[in-house]
């Protein structure tokens, strides 16, 4: 993930930027609680409603398309009844992209609980056959699982046999479910969204449910939908890109003692997936 900007450092050729595609005066405000990579700042757009705007460093040239792609899945989802916030304009400088969304009052999930759990579940249905961008989120981890661009020829673990589903590919980290009063009212930070199946969202969901041992009940409900949904083959393939995708995370920022955890909980996942409810 990009590191976010902090307000004091945000160039002012950003807000510029933003204020002419929005079409009114911005003020920064404050930045907002949570998020791994922060820069989500809350603003206000003179003579309308608040909103948030994050703002990070290029990271490579398709930085802006891959902004736009973000975009264009946020409409089509919304339209479906997908609680995500609307985006409100998306640009660039030369050395940042941003995007403009709307503000939704309500905070980050601190903690996963089992009802959380559950209307997440309920949530990542809506996913279901609405693949509207060409980004592979299947292909992506059967790339990361068995380091291979392609399947050996008869010995592939095919797609999903449903029609693409839309991915949101980081659902379950805290900050990017917003609730209020225990009810999910919005996900966000849909900016990796591509197809594939959602059972790469459960999947995800099974790994933070080993933080808590309330939430075992709700695991095993999630390993009984991702089997479902793309059988023990296709669970195994995601189970291990996101074992894999969680060590290589703190490896890279030089988090060696959290290492051990991660294998610990990888051995955990496997062990279920190995003995299915």
């Amino acid at each position: 993930m990009n590191q976010g900007t902090h307000p004091e450092e945000l160039p002012a050729e950003v807000l510029d930027d933003v204020a002419s595609v929005a079409g009114a005066e911005v003020t920064l405000l404050s930045r907002l609680p949570g998020g791994v990579n922060g820069g989500a700042l809350r603003v206000q757009l003179a003579g309308r409603a608040d909103a948030v705007l994050k703002a990070v460093p290029r990271a490579h040239p398709n930085h802006l398309d891959e902004t736009l792609r973000a975009q264009r899945v946020v409409e089509h989802m919304r339209g479906r009844g997908y609680p995500t916030p609307a985006w409100l304009g998306v640009g660039a400088t030369a050395a940042h992209v941003w995007h403009l969304m709307d503000f939704v009052d309500a905070a980050p999930a601190p903690e996963l609980t089992p009802s959380l759990v559950e209307q997440l579940m309920e949530i990542i249905e809506l996913q279901a056959g609405q693949a509207s961008e060409p980004y592979d989120h299947w292909s992506y981890a059967w790339r990361v699982a068995t380091g291979q661009e392609s399947a050996v020829a008869g010995q592939d673990v095919p797609p999903p046999r449903e029609a693409p589903d839309m991915v949101h590919a980081d659902l379950s980290t805290p900050s990017n479910v917003l609730v209020r009063d225990g009810a999910v009212v919005a996900v966000v930070d849909i900016g990796n969204a591509g197809s594939g199946t959602r059972a790469t969202d459960l999947t995800t969901l099974v790994w933070y449910t080993f933080q808590d041992p309330l939430l075992d009940d709700v695991r095993r409900r999630l390993w009984t939908r991702i089997l479902d949904l793309v059988g023990w083959e296709g669970a195994a393939v995601l189970a291990a890109t996101q074992i894999l995708h969680m060590l290589e995370i703190p490896i890279r920022h030089g988090r060696h003692d959290v290492v051990p955890g991660v294998v610990k909980r990888g051995h955990r996942a496997l062990d279920e997936l190995a003995t299915p409810p």
